[in-house]
């Protein structure tokens, strides 16, 4: 039989960023990180760090989302940022596209478990979706690098809607190669925001997010 997993103990930051909804993000976490190895869905050595390295950077996330925004969130995957952000964020509608049926069936059952009326799951691939409809914000993390990114979610935004992008300490870099991407698809205001300095600098939290972030202007 495989080892039990060790969940890594939830940070002090977590009730400050989940609010009233700390309860549910316990249990989805908790799930998780006893059944996401078996299920594919986090590696190996994820689950003593699943709080500060996945659910936590991923909830840093959630003061960008709009009020009443329709979000796309890309390679949901095992939930994040997505159904985190869909999580401590009821107050808007998330789309979680992914491509893999048995993480779409994870993905649904904790919408499911949770109670979660504002979201649903859209099995394929981000392309697939071209034409099909567009939302306010996209929200991705660890999908791919930004000149390849970029292609994929600017159709599915609509004219002024927001990239929200997960990135890692390279993500200077990504943007320099993807200067051809950014200037196609009419890409404004690119910015890097770090989120969660403040709880970082009260020892609160153990690392901060970097987050690409990002408009799309097809007029004026």
């Amino acid at each position: 039989m495989p080892a039990e997993q060790v969940i890594e103990q939830e940070p002090a930051a977590a009730p400050l960023l989940a609010g009233d909804r700390i309860e549910m993000l316990r249990a989805f976490t908790a799930d998780l990180g006893t059944r996401g190895e078996q299920l594919g869905l986090i590696g190996p050595l994820e689950a003593p760090r699943l709080w500060t390295r996945h659910v936590l950077n991923s909830a840093l996330l959630a003061p960008l989302i709009g009020s009443g925004a329709q979000v796309a969130d890309i390679g949901t995957g095992g939930g994040m940022p997505g159904l985190v952000l869909a999580i401590v964020r009821p107050d808007a509608h998330f789309l979680f596209v992914e491509p893999m049926e048995r993480r779409c069936a994870w993905l649904q059952e904790q919408i499911e478990v949770l109670g979660l009326e504002n979201a649903e799951v859209r099995r394929g691939r981000a392309e697939e979706f071209h034409d099909a409809w567009e939302v306010d914000q996209i929200t991705a993390r660890a999908v791919t690098a930004l000149r390849k990114l970029v292609p994929l979610t600017a159709p599915l935004l609509r004219d002024g809607g927001e990239m929200l992008f997960l990135k890692g300490a390279a993500v200077n870099a990504e943007i320099e190669a993807a200067a051809k991407a950014l200037r196609k698809f009419r890409v404004r205001d690119v910015a890097v925001v770090e989120l969660g300095a403040d709880l970082f600098a009260q020892e609160l939290l153990a690392e901060t997010t970097r987050v690409f972030r990002a408009k799309i202007v097809r007029h004026g």
